[in-house]
C-alpha cells in the first residue's frame, strides 16, 4: 500500500525527476541578449546551475520571493510572510515558474475536491452523528440552486422529530457545505472543544447531526423545528487556493424562518493555517452564553 503524500511532498518529488531530466541533457546554446536568472533556466529548459542545496533553495518549502534583483527586497519579504496570497512568485519568461504552477494546479484541484467531495461516515460515527439531507439532489444542483441547500427533505423532518431533543439550550448541526475537506479537517479538534466550552459556561445541548448538502439558512428550518435557545452550525466554507479545508461557525439566537443574515454571527477560517480549531470551539462556549444572556445574536449582540 502507497503511503498517502502531502501535496508539497508531491511537489518535490515531481521537481526532483524534473531537476534529473535536465542535468542528463544537453545544455542548450547560451543566449547573448540576456542572462536568466537560474529559476527561469529551470521553466523554460535549461540546467540549472549550482549545487544541490542551491536547486533546494530555489525550490524547497520556505515561502521565499523569485523576484531577480528586487529594488525593495525586505518590503517584499515582508508582505511574503504577512499573507498566503502568491506574491512574489516571478515568471519564466511569459509563463510561471514550474514549482508555482505545479502549486497552483495542486490548490486548485483540492479547492473542487472540497466541493465533490463527501464527509466519511467513519467520522460521522465517530461522533454518533445521524444524516440527514438537504433537497440539494445533486453537487451540480446544489451549486446553481442555493435555495434547495435550506430546506431539510421530508424523509429528513420525520428522522428530526423522531431522534432529536425538543428545545435544547444549544442544538448543533454540522454540515459539509461546499467543502467536505474542512469537516474532516477540523472536527476532530473543533467538535469536542465546542462540547467542552459549552458545559464549562453550563450550558446543555441538544441531539448534534450532520447535514447533507446544507447551506447556512438550513439553520432557520431547524430552528422551526426544535426550537432552541441558539443553534450552532458548523459548515464547510467555499475553499479557495490558499485554504480547501476551512470552516465556519454560524450562531443564531432562536433561528425561525425569515431570519435575516445580520441576526447570525460568525466564526470562520477554522483552520490549521487561520483560527486553530480547539481555540475556535473554546471561544464559541463564551459566544453562546453571551447570546442566551442578551437574549439576542448577530449586529445587536454586545
Amino acid at each position: 500500500m502507497h503511503s498517502k503524500l502531502s501535496v508539497d511532498q508531491l511537489v518535490d518529488r515531481v521537481m526532483a525527476e524534473l531537476e534529473k531530466r535536465i542535468a542528463s541533457s544537453p545544455s542548450p546554446s547560451p543566449t547573448p541578449s540576456r542572462s536568466l536568472p537560474s529559476e527561469e533556466r529551470e521553466s523554460s529548459g535549461g540546467s540549472v546551475e549550482g549545487s544541490t542545496e542551491a536547486v533546494e533553495e530555489a525550490f524547497g518549502g520556505i515561502r521565499m520571493s523569485h523576484v531577480p534583483s528586487s529594488k525593495w527586497e525586505e518590503g517584499v519579504s515582508e508582505l511574503i510572510a504577512s499573507t498566503p496570497a502568491r506574491i512574489g512568485v516571478w515568471r519564466a519568461g511569459t509563463r510561471p515558474l514550474t514549482r508555482e504552477w505545479l502549486h497552483f494546479r495542486c490548490d486548485h484541484a483540492a479547492a473542487v475536491d472540497s466541493i465533490y467531495g463527501s464527509v466519511s461516515q467513519k467520522l460521522l460515527d465517530e461522533y454518533k452523528l445521524f444524516t440527514v439531507e438537504t433537497c440539494f439532489v445533486n453537487t451540480e444542483n446544489y451549486l446553481k440552486r442555493p435555495d434547495m441547500g435550506r430546506i431539510i427533505t421530508e424523509k429528513g423532518v420525520r428522522v428530526i422529530l423522531e431522534r432529536c431533543e425538543r428545545r435544547p439550550q444549544v442544538q448543533i448541526v454540522i454540515s459539509d457545505g461546499l467543502s467536505a475537506n474542512a469537516v474532516t479537517a477540523n472536527l476532530a479538534d473543533v467538535y469536542p472543544s465546542l462540547l467542552d466550552s459549552l458545559s464549562g459556561v453550563g450550558l446543555s445541548t441538544g441531539t448534534p447531526f450532520f447535514v447533507r448538502g446544507g447551506r447556512v439558512a438550513v439553520m432557520d428550518h431547524i430552528g422551526d423545528l426544535l426550537e432552541p435557545e441558539v443553534l450552532v452550525l458548523l459548515i464547510g466554507e467555499r475553499p479557495g487556493l490558499v485554504s480547501s479545508k476551512s470552516m465556519s461557525a454560524y450562531m443564531c439566537y432562536r433561528p425561525r424562518a425569515g431570519t435575516v443574515e445580520s441576526s447570525r454571527t460568525v466564526l470562520s477560517n477554522i483552520h490549521a493555517g487561520g483560527t486553530a480549531p480547539v481555540e475556535a470551539g473554546a471561544h464559541m462556549g463564551t459566544i453562546v452564553r453571551k447570546m442566551i444572556e442578551q437574549r439576542t445574536s448577530g449586529v445587536h449582540l454586545e
